[in-house]
């Protein structure tokens, strides 16, 4: 008997729909199943309750995500870096970390609880905010995709003072900073005109959303670079982590960025090369 947690994208009919056969099955063959969308859900207890070993009793062996990417950086976050492997079922527009398509859910989940399946490693980056004058960090995150330090008003930009490894390096004005994993490559940063980094690639990438200034260009860091973001000025700036907004930021407040202790297991079947993954979702192959 397995142990399963479906993290469900609950505004998508039709991966609640595939939630529904996939519990139905997978309780039928003896499995125990959990979903992020029942009503009683409480990721504490599901996910802080299990093991991390997969010997040890009520160890969680698997999530599976149906939804978008954003599905995905959810059931990471709910693990709260605990090593258990995520399998993506696509359901979003591109599914840039989703192993397989709807099609296939079944047949996917059942060969990676038979463990017929590969694991790409990805790194994440350790998001630490500290308040202007504060002896303690304010908060911890960890980020699959990005860390962003960005304009909380429209129509205003903000001044964000950069250093690495504690040397002051430049400040920018800019409707924001992006500093993203190779994995986040294809999110956010992408967006704003960053760099296509492979996703098995160790580095941290600094990217500004629109700015007003002539260096505009990111750049791409050492894994072990520690990447200090401070809000200058009196215009306030938020910080959000996978998307989610983590804090509001005031002048002086810090974001430091760097490589996480923590990383995302994700579950794959044959070829997932960065080659193929750009060629099958940008369609490059007809051109």
């Amino acid at each position: 008997m397995s142990s399963v947690l479906l993290v469900v994208h609950e505004d998508r009919p039709e991966a609640v729909a595939q939630a529904d056969l996939l519990a139905t099955s997978l309780m039928d063959d003896g499995h125990l199943v959990t979903r992020s969308d029942d009503a009683d859900f409480d990721s504490e207890s599901v996910c802080g309750g299990f093991g991390e070993e997969a010997s040890q009793p009520g160890a969680l062996d698997l999530v599976v995500s149906l939804g978008g990417d954003g599905s995905i950086l959810r059931a990471v976050d709910l693990l709260d870096g605990r090593s258990v492997p995520v399998l993506g079922i696509n359901y979003g527009e591109l599914g840039y970390l989703a192993a397989v398509e709807p099609d296939d859910a079944h047949a996917a989940v059942v060969r990676a609880l038979a463990g017929e399946h590969d694991l790409q490693v990805r790194m994440m980056l350790r998001v630490e905010v500290r308040s202007a004058g504060a002896s303690a960090s304010q908060l911890v995150a960890h980020a699959l995709n990005e860390a962003v330090v960005e304009r909380s008003n429209g129509g205003q930009t903000i001044r964000v003072g950069v250093s690495l490894d504690g040397e002051s390096f430049a400040s920018y004005v800019a409707d924001g900073l992006i500093a993203a994993t190779p994995t986040g490559s294809t999110a956010y940063a992408f967006s704003a005109r960053g760099p296509i980094v492979d996703p098995q690639h160790r580095s941290i990438q600094l990217t500004p959303v629109s700015p007003h200034m002539l260096f505009d260009r990111t750049l791409v860091l050492d894994a072990d670079t520690e990447v200090g973001l401070e809000v200058i000025g009196q215009r306030t700036a938020i910080c959000t982590v996978d998307g989610r907004q983590v804090a509001d930021l005031t002048a002086g407040d810090l974001v430091v960025c760097s490589a996480s202790d923590r990383v995302a297991r994700l579950v794959t079947f044959g070829d997932r090369g960065l080659r193929r993954l750009l060629s099958t979702r940008f369609g490059l192959a007809d051109r």
